[in-house]
């Protein structure tokens, strides 16, 4: 998934209130990152599935 950097940063300024912060600006700019990188691994089939998850941790589905 490729998105264009410049124009998804002012869309998420855009959405900020008047009186955000700059670690407002950066919380948004980091979260969103780490959403593509996720949804880039998941579009590439690295993921694990939530069952094996619960497994591992001991936790029964």
């Amino acid at each position: 998934m490729q998105t264009n950097v410049k124009q998804t940063a002012h869309e998420l300024i855009e959405q900020l209130n008047d009186q955000a912060s700059w670690d407002d600006v950066i919380y948004e700019m980091v979260l969103r990152k780490q959403i593509e990188a996720e949804l880039a691994d998941s579009a590439a089939g690295q993921v694990t599935p939530a069952g094996d998850i619960l497994k591992e941790s001991g936790i029964q589905e």
